[in-house]
């Protein structure tokens, strides 16, 4: 088939075609009978099965989310504790040059503490807190030479 036979039976998908036989005469009739006589039992037996389980299904599903939203506020109630000892140990110095360093230095060691909870006998990390440490010692060394 070439690109010319192609365009012509593309224009004549646009005629309109008739139907092979009359579809209005089916729909009367199925409009007339009473709507309990057009569904067979088995169909309606089968409707309601897949009511139930589409029921059962939701609360299924609600079931899931509602636990794992238990869960998530049961993990963040154990980690509050941390984090609000953590940030009473906050060191705030009153010149505003060091605040921003100082505001810093304190989140990285709380997520340094947080992940030596995780792992607890890593040496990467002692050493990283250890450098955090000691730069927020020379801070407070700065703050009191400037006052």
């Amino acid at each position: 088939m070439n690109e010319f036979e192609w365009h012509r039976q593309m224009r004549a998908l646009r005629e309109p075609v008739t139907p092979q036989r009359d579809l209005w005469a089916r729909i009367e009739v199925a409009m007339d009978q009473p709507v309990a006589e057009q569904a067979p039992p088995v169909a309606a037996r089968a409707s309601r099965r897949q009511g139930w389980l589409l029921a059962a299904s939701f609360a299924g599903i609600s079931l899931l989310a509602v636990s794992l939203n238990l869960r998530v506020r049961h993990e963040e109630q154990d980690m509050t504790p941390v984090a609000v000892q953590q940030t009473v140990e906050a060191w705030k110095p009153n010149d505003p040059r060091l605040a921003g360093a100082a505001v810093e230095l304190d989140a990285a060691q709380m997520e340094l503490r947080q992940a030596m909870q995780q792992a607890p006998h890593s040496p990467s990390l002692q050493r990283l807190l250890d450098r955090t440490e000691k730069r927020q010692s020379q801070l407070r060394q700065l703050e009191h030479q400037a006052s």
